[in-house]
């Protein structure tokens, strides 16, 4: 049975292109993969996850969360498997922001295994600003949408 190409994740969402702000390189580790003898898809995610603290962390948004006690909260992630990975390997983990609005963006991600050549994971995750000191959904503060606008724009 012939399969068609699979469409692309991102197609039409603005900031679709090549650049990727912030990235990690992570070796794959022997006791990520599961019982089928891949990387679990759980990995996945928790490497969306470290990218995103990074880029949180290169934005300075740890000391505006406990100066104003506005952060980030994850409101949904999602994401494509497009190959299986598998021990020893490396995979490189990117992310971008992309359509940011009053209280929330969406960032991307992207997994490209070093072995295989290629992208192995898209993913987004859906990040609200969060008022912690009064658990409530808060507006994006300007200095984080300065600096995620200066991180992006970055060559």
């Amino acid at each position: 049975m012939t399969r068609g190409a699979a469409p692309d994740l991102f197609a039409g969402l603005p900031g679709k292109g090549p650049h990727w702000p912030v990235e990690l390189e992570v070796p794959l580790q022997w006791g990520e993969m599961d019982a089928f003898g891949h990387v679990n898809n759980t990995v996945y995610f928790r490497w969306a996850e470290s990218v995103r603290m990074e880029y949180f962390r290169r934005i300075g948004w740890p000391k505006i969360q406990s100066e104003t006690g506005i952060g980030p909260i994850l409101h949904s992630t999602q994401g494509r498997f497009r190959a299986p990975l598998v021990w020893p390997d490396a995979v490189q983990i990117a992310t971008r922001i992309v359509d940011v609005v009053a209280d929330r963006f969406l960032m991307l991600y992207e997994v490209r295994s070093r072995a295989l050549g290629r992208v192995v994971f898209e993913g987004s995750g859906q990040v609200v600003a969060f008022d912690y000191r009064a658990m409530a959904k808060a507006s994006l503060p300007e200095i984080v949408r300065e600096r995620i606008a200066a991180l992006e724009t970055a060559g």
